[in-house]
């Protein structure tokens, strides 16, 4: 997928949604942008997703909340944090009626930066003892 076409696609998902949900909505994807600049924009499991080696972090609106899903690491590295919120293993649900805790959000994703980039950087070096194929 394109990376434009992936963009377009995250703004029609926003503009399907209730206007409610719409600045909410926009808040979160700027904030997840200037904390993960190198991330990819796309949909992936027909909601906002974010990409940077590997998932980042999705979201997606709800009648009465946003969803902000930073994988379980995310959550329980940031357990005391997110206390006022609804969570579950992968899930964060953040009121519409409340303002989003946008210096939080910013830190999770860049902790899920930092997670995926020590993945990727792992997955890249040889384990110890094991031959190099060129």
């Amino acid at each position: 997928m394109k990376a434009g076409a992936a963009s377009g696609d995250m703004d029609a998902y926003i503009r399907r949604q209730p206007p409610a949900a719409r600045d909410k909505l926009n808040l979160l994807r700027a904030t997840i942008q200037a904390a993960a600049p190198k991330a990819q924009a796309t949909i992936r499991y027909q909601i906002p997703t974010f990409q940077h080696h590997g998932n980042l972090v999705h979201f997606a609106a709800w009648k009465t909340h946003l969803g902000f899903y930073p994988a379980s690491s995310g959550i329980g590295s940031f357990a005391k944090e997110l206390a006022p919120y609804e969570t579950s293993r992968g899930t964060v649900k953040f009121p519409l009626d409340q303002p989003l805790p946008l210096r939080l959000i910013a830190r999770i994703v860049k902790f899920r930066v930092k997670e995926n980039e020590a993945r990727a950087g792992a997955k890249s070096r040889p384990r110890p003892g094991r031959a190099v194929r060129n």
